[in-house]
């Protein structure tokens, strides 16, 4: 890696650690955030569901803005709107308001979250090809992965205990003022390098021209569609494990005003997320086709949520949601990797929030669903009943594999240029 990819990578790297972090101080207490306002466990998955459908509805709009106003003003974007959003979520909580007021503002949440999904992806894979960076993709990203991890381990972390010394409105509040703050970082490091927006005077036309160019890139591209064809069942199981996880572990801990434990599952996450980081390169120099890691990925996170659901032991359900964590981590980057790799420079951002929207679809659907379960039968049941949902992916991942793209062997960058 030369030194101009160097340090694009080191900004992306600090663009990566400052929102994760931010992120990251509410998502230890979130679900418990949400019952101590006074919303049911349906009524709390469902507004994480509005959440998700926010980032459906608004997904692709801001990645059309990213690819024709800049990757840049995307990320400003998104930092103003998710820290407006999240502190109306805090006021929420301090007036106890009705469902449909949480419903209105999660989607706001989730709009925030689309001017980053894809386009930092984007940006940071399309700068290290214009540096003559043709080095494999998921050295880098398990580096953005490992310093998520560390950056999701300490923000988590101090949320719950943030949160149990004071009260669970406080970490939301922090993460205003840590988003605030990476406003100025991106204002000042972040430029479009090796990529030129292409802004219309005919915004609609030109929205629907780059949808139709993502489209031929994308879904009628059959390795591209089978990857984002699995998503909703990947990942919209991972939204609702990760918040469930928060009032599981505190029922079987037995205290249900443990903060600090429910900021510890996200935390042993983010530890997981490091190594899984580490280990993605080294994995890949071992196994010949990235399909393979991914397949394998999924069989046995699916598994594990099945194994989670079973136990009624504190220290097992810990062990097992560490093992969960890691194996979903190690997977994430090899992901990341064969798709940017079988992408256009031009529509990158588009398709990847294209794929990020499939995702939040299943999330929409899983979340409530998987809550309604918990109400009905318990958390430990939703958790076996979700490692079904998730072996769904695997035969999408499989249909991928089949159609043997050079991107599934690659061991360089092989994205298409703009």
């Amino acid at each position: 890696m030369n030194s101009a990819a160097r340090k694009i990578e080191r900004i992306y790297l600090t663009l990566t650690l400052g929102n994760t972090l931010a992120a990251s101080f509410i998502w230890g207490i979130n679900t418990l955030f949400l019952l101590d306002a006074g919303l049911t466990n349906l009524e709390a998955f469902a507004a994480n569901a509005f959440f998700t459908a926010g980032m459906v509805l608004f997904e692709v709009p801001t990645g059309v803005i990213a690819d024709s106003w800049g990757r840049r003003v995307s990320f400003l974007l998104g930092t103003v709107t998710l820290a407006a959003s999240t502190y109306l979520y805090y006021l929420l909580w301090q007036i106890s308001a009705a469902f449909w007021l949480w419903a209105v503002v999660s989607v706001l949440l989730g709009l925030g979250f689309t001017f980053f999904s894809g386009a930092v992806e984007a940006w940071l894979v399309d700068a290290l090809h214009f540096s003559g960076y043709y080095g494999d993709l998921e050295t880098v990203f398990g580096r953005g992965q490992m310093v998520s991890g560390f950056a999701m381990l300490v923000g988590s972390a101090a949320g719950g205990v943030i949160a149990q010394v004071t009260d669970l409105g406080v970490p939301f509040l922090v993460r205003v003022g840590v988003l605030v703050a990476m406003f100025s970082v991106a204002f000042l490091l972040m430029r479009d390098v090796g990529f030129t927006p292409e802004r219309s005077p005919h915004p609609l036309q030109a929205t629907r021209a780059m949808l139709t160019a993502s489209i031929e890139s994308g879904l009628k591209n059959p390795p591209v569609r089978y990857v984002v064809l699995a998503a909703p069942f990947s990942a919209g199981v991972g939204f609702y494990v990760f918040y469930a996880l928060q009032p599981y572990l505190l029922e079987l801990f037995g205290d249900p005003r443990a903060y600090s434990v429910a900021g510890l599952a996200a935390a042993v996450m983010a530890g997981a997320q490091i190594l899984g980081g580490w280990l993605a390169p080294t994995i890949r120099r071992r196994v010949r086709r990235r399909t393979t890691v991914l397949v394998v990925s999924s069989s046995v996170g699916a598994l594990i949520l099945v194994a989670l659901g079973i136990t009624r032991v504190f220290w097992v359900a810990v062990l097992l949601l560490v093992l969960w964590a890691l194996v979903s981590a190690a997977g994430t980057p090899v992901r990341q990797a064969y798709l940017n790799d079988m992408i256009a420079s031009k529509q990158r951002a588009t398709v990847l929030s294209f794929d990020s929207l499939m995702g939040s679809s299943g999330g929409i659907v899983v979340q409530p669903l998987m809550g309604r379960a918990a109400d009905v039968y318990g958390y430990p049941l939703s958790l076996a009943i979700s490692g079904v949902i998730e072996l769904f992916a695997v035969p999408f991942l499989l249909a991928s594999r089949r159609r043997r793209s050079p991107a599934d062997t690659a061991t360089t960058a092989t994205g298409t240029p703009a």
